[in-house]
């Protein structure tokens, strides 16, 4: 069917929302947007589903999010009964219509016979995951969209393991959910409220013990000065953070007030996004206020977490990388001192994650694994490993500032993350030592390891065509140097396959398919291209390592100038 047809069809249910009518009268006007609304379904993917607010089969709304949940239902219904009395946990962020498309969802859960345990306040994402294995749910939703602007909403699917659903079973719901129908067609009227369960205060009070056993030192807490700025970016951590950090007993803790409450439209911030240096607005000036030796700022859902570190020249802003480093090096340390590092421990990070944490990992006897980019994939390895007794885990990260220390939850923590960096800073501390002195520390002692992100914005049907059209020419197309520098070997995780440029056999990539392609150069560099699976983007991630800062800095530009002009023509 047409988008035209798809418009009128929407514009012709009278019973539908106002909120959604006065979106339709917009649309009207407007036929670029009118199209982007209605040429296609809202993607379902294998992390779910996220796009703007609004009317439309493109857009989420309370039914896209009905038909999502119809299909979810399905899937849980083959299951069987037991499944279906286990049930969904349902969580949500401060996003606007958050509440009301987690309320969707229960009712189309509880429609269909199967179980629904609701949040009746904003939680973390990270929560969500803890409270599915928590209650022994079979599966979980967190309505979020992460960091994206305020225009935008998401719906991530959760298994029984607390992690993000792995990509067969991710497929086999996608399936369910696109043959759920036409998304006007699907009513949940007839519900048996006795099926949905509004969770108290227990479950927090549950995380809130898991959340203190990643403390390696707890008395810490009572000998430090240590200053610390801490801002939620008015998402769904706050209440959370602070209990957490005044319970394990921290005294010289400030919280930026204006950003405390949750607020979907992020009203103090131009991005609320860590990584963002904008992002530490409020937050350097609470910091420069109250002498703070620490900033940490977490995004909306609470799973990622950035920080900004005390120098004489101002506040560092720490990369997801160096941020990693560091928490792998206080973490490893102490497990060490005290003896308690396991023999087969294991960190785990992504493909576009600094080797940094590889090489400190190395350093006090641990192993490191690879993963494709995307968290689900670090959860689909702890539970085989959990199952097998091959690995203990150790660490998880990837460098787009997420982090797990303890795998009570199955996704990036903030808020453990939170606890420790506070902790490895009061240790620090104590030593005379900034986490920014740490910071070069490891560099002295491993290199200098450098990473860079350029991100390229294609928005629409005509940017989805570019971003393909890019990734189809550089396959045709080999790419043999980059600033000068050659090639050694490529690895195209979609088909699998490594291939070297000295003339070896090629070789098979023991990963599941992606459409990412990675480059190893000869002077140890790196560079690899992604499409970005929640934002209309093409993503190309950098790596360098030298002997001296300078070095690396140059290099890094140098690489990035000269792939980015490269790739770029093809975007045009």
């Amino acid at each position: 069917m047409s988008y035209k047809k798809l418009f009128e069809q929407w514009n012709n249910v009278n019973e539908m929302e106002a909120v959604w009518k006065d979106d339709l009268k917009l649309l009207a006007n407007d036929e670029k947007r009118q199209e982007d609304a209605f040429y296609r379904d809202l993607e379902f993917g294998t992390g779910g589903m996220r796009g703007e607010i609004g009317a439309g089969t493109n857009r989420i709304n309370n039914y896209t999010v009905r038909k999502a949940t119809t299909g979810l239902v399905e899937y849980i219904k083959v299951a069987g009964t037991e499944a279906m009395n286990r049930g969904v946990v349902i969580a949500y962020d401060s996003r606007r219509f958050s509440p009301e498309f987690a309320k969707e969802a229960a009712r189309t859960l509880a429609a269909g016979g199967v179980k629904a345990y609701v949040y009746t306040e904003p939680r973390t994402t990270p929560q969500l995951s803890f409270s599915v294995r928590e209650l022994n749910a079979y599966m979980g939703i967190v309505i979020t969209a992460s960091h994206n602007p305020p225009e935008y909403n998401g719906y991530k699917v959760y298994g029984q393991d607390g992690a993000q659903l792995n990509l067969l079973d991710a497929d086999s719901v996608i399936e369910y959910v696109k043959k759920a129908g036409d998304a006007l067609s699907i009513k949940n009227d007839e519900v048996n409220e006795e099926l949905i369960v509004y969770l108290d205060e227990s479950i927090d009070a549950s995380y809130i013990d898991a959340l203190k056993t990643v403390q390696e030192n707890s008395t810490l807490a009572q000998k430090t000065d240590l200053k610390v700025v801490f801002t939620p970016l008015h998402g769904a951590s706050g209440e959370t953070v602070q209990r957490i950090l005044s319970e394990a007993g921290y005294q010289h803790i400030f919280y930026v007030n204006e950003q405390m409450e949750p607020n979907g439209e992020f009203p103090t911030v131009v991005s609320p996004n860590p990584e963002e240096k904008s992002a530490f607005e409020y937050a350097i000036q609470y910091g420069e206020k109250h002498g703070a030796d620490l900033l940490i700022a977490v995004d909306p859902d609470g799973d990622r977490v950035g920080a900004a570190v005390k120098t004489d020249s101002g506040y560092k802003l720490l990369t997801g990388n160096q941020t990693g480093a560091i928490l792998i090096e206080y973490l490893l340390m102490m497990r060490k001192e005290k003896g308690t590092m396991p023999a087969n421990g294991r960190v785990f990070k992504t493909i576009v994650t600094s080797d940094l944490g590889r090489v400190i990992a190395e350093y006090y006897g641990a192993s490191t694994e690879d993963v494709l980019t995307g968290f689900k994939f670090i959860g689909e390895k702890i539970k085989n490993y959990e199952e097998t007794k091959e690995f203990e885990f150790l660490f998880g990260y990837e460098e787009s500032y997420g982090y797990l220390v303890k795998d009570f939850a199955r996704d990036k923590d903030a808020v453990q993350s939170v606890l420790v960096l506070v902790e490895a800073a009061a240790y620090y501390k104590q030593q005379g030592l900034t986490l920014v002195d740490v910071l070069n520390n490891l560099y002295e002692r491993h290199g200098y390891y450098l990473e860079g992100l350029v991100s390229v914005t294609k928005k629409g049907i005509s940017g989805a065509k570019a971003i393909a059209n890019l990734l189809e020419q550089i396959r045709v197309n080999p790419i043999k140097e980059i600033a000068g520098i050659e090639v050694l070997s490529q690895e195209d995780y979609l088909s699998s396959i490594r291939t070297f440029t000295d003339g070896r056999e090629q070789e098979q990539i023991l990963l599941p398919s992606s459409n990412v392609l990675k480059y190893f150069l000869a002077d140890g560099s790196w560079v690899c291209v992604r499409p970005s699976g929640t934002e209309p983007k093409v993503k190309y991630y950098f790596g360098v390592i030298s002997e001296s800062a300078e070095e690396s800095k140059q290099k890094l530009e140098a690489i990035k100038e000269s792939f980015s002009s490269n790739l770029n023509q093809y975007l045009e």
